[in-house]
């Protein structure tokens, strides 16, 4: 049975959101994973001879998401606050009347709650991790090809020296390796049994909680937890803060296509296809729409992610509203941060490269991204100060006169040190360790190993 359309249209997802991750937290998947658990525990309650096996049985064949009048559930739990004690009421009402009475024996709303959720969250990591393999495939192909492309790195979002393609690009390659060792860090953290009972002191399971737990524990692929973390959240908060860190990345990935798009630039291009980015009104636009609901993604996550923080105030043995804080909050994580990696594995696929663009870039300042490179090979013997006043002086002069970097650096030298600088320097013999920084970008992505694991 259906419940009534509830849900606020997300339209930012509705245009890049990940299917399979919104399914992890649909509706029906958190109802199936409460009942999963009743399940779990009415066989592990079985094994520890509490209940019959038939009972447990019982209970595992009217468990059922399509058995649940999803209406009803929502419409009780507006009454009692919480969806669990509606659940279990509808569930023992499906049971023959000698198994009436055996469902969630010994459990407390919060104890199947959030065992439901951890394995909604388990189940968003292992579909993040084969987004982020997508993505990090993405990249490191693309470093690949665009090891040797020569362009200006910008800082401050000025020229500043050459760099290649490939090298700014581990860069991102690099992240998200490391990602995906958070995230599976983050699974772990939060892939956990929460068995503890109304105050967490697993009294009404009796003696055999031990059992009870890892019977439950193994059926439903989840580590055994022996301290309560009902009010305890600081597993779901790094669990949340990998999700917004993982957007942010996706963010400033489009942040830096945006600005590389721009006509003034135009060093990048998204996919071309018909009408993609397309203006209403202006017939010329080709606007980078991947990269822009990517910057939009990271802004909703790092909001979201400000408020993660306040699950961890709850007070005494039970939370008093930030456990509900968590319900809207960390399914939208979670779903922004799938549709973020989906979005970026597109955009490094499809995005269109001009090196002929790059290198002319380079030399729009009159060569003056090579200011740092003659400073350098003047200073050995004019001394790095006097190295950096010369190519300085020669810098405001060649901006002024319109001169190239090389002649006025000339112009600016005593004649017997001329000889330091007898040709232009090119870009390409100023890009330092950018093939090395390639190299190793990829065997780490390759090998699975981030920058902070040993080798």
């Amino acid at each position: 049975m259906t419940s009534r359309g509830r849900d606020v249209f997300d339209l930012l997802t509705a245009l890049v959101g990940d299917p399979a991750t919104a399914q992890v937290f649909s509706e029906n998947a958190m109802v199936e994973a409460w009942l999963r658990v009743e399940v779990a525990l009415a066989a592990a309650q079985a094994d520890a001879g509490l209940i019959r096996r038939s009972d447990a049985e019982a209970i595992a064949s009217a468990a059922r998401v399509e058995h649940i009048d999803l209406s009803r559930l929502w419409e009780d739990s507006r009454n009692v606050g919480y969806p669990i004690l509606p659940l279990v009421r509808q569930l023992d009402a499906l049971l023959p009347e000698e198994h009436r009475g055996t469902v969630h024996l010994g459990a407390t709303t919060q104890d199947i709650m959030d065992t439901g959720l951890a394995l909604q969250l388990v189940a968003a990591c292992d579909r993040l991790e084969q987004l982020v393999g997508d993505v990090g495939d993405a990249l490191a192909a693309a470093v690949v090809e665009h090891r040797g492309t020569i362009l200006a790195a910008r800082t401050h979002a000025l020229q500043a020296v050459p760099t290649t393609w490939g090298a700014k690009l581990a860069g991102y390659l690099g992240e998200f390796t490391r990602h995906r060792s958070r995230l599976r860090r983050a699974r772990h953290a939060v892939g956990y049994l929460s068995l503890f009972g109304a105050g967490g002191t697993s009294a009404a399971y009796g003696p055999r909680i031990d059992a009870i737990r890892a019977g439950v524990a193994q059926r439903l692929g989840l580590r055994v937890e022996e301290v309560p973390r009902h009010v305890a959240r600081d597993a779901l908060v790094e669990w949340g803060t990998v999700m917004a860190a993982l957007t942010g990345t996706c963010a400033r990935l489009g942040r830096e296509v945006v600005d590389l798009s721009r006509t003034e630039i135009a060093e990048v291009s998204e996919r071309a296809g018909h009408h993609r980015g397309a203006s209403s009104t202006m017939p010329q636009k080709v606007n980078p729409i991947s990269s822009e609901q990517l910057v939009g993604l990271g802004i909703v996550n790092g909001a979201l992610a400000s408020a993660l923080f306040r699950m961890m105030e709850a007070g005494h043995d039970r939370a008093a509203g930030e456990w509900q804080a968590e319900w809207p909050l960390l399914p939208h994580l979670a779903a922004n941060a799938a549709a973020a990696v989906a979005t970026a594995a597109e955009l490094v696929r499809g995005l269109r490269v001009d090196p002929a663009r790059m290198r002319a870039n380079l030399e729009l300042d009159h060569g003056l991204v090579m200011a740092e490179a003659y400073m350098i090979t003047l200073a050995p013997v004019l001394g790095r100060e006097q190295a950096h006043d010369l190519v300085y002086a020669a810098a405001q002069a060649a901006r002024t006169t319109g001169v190239t970097l090389f002649e006025a650096v000339r112009d600016a030298l005593p004649e017997q040190h001329r000889h330091l600088v007898p040709a232009p320097l090119r870009p390409e013999s100023y890009v330092g360790e950018a093939a090395r920084l390639v190299e190793v970008a990829v065997a780490g992505w390759r090998n699975g190993q981030d920058d902070g694991e040993d080798r």
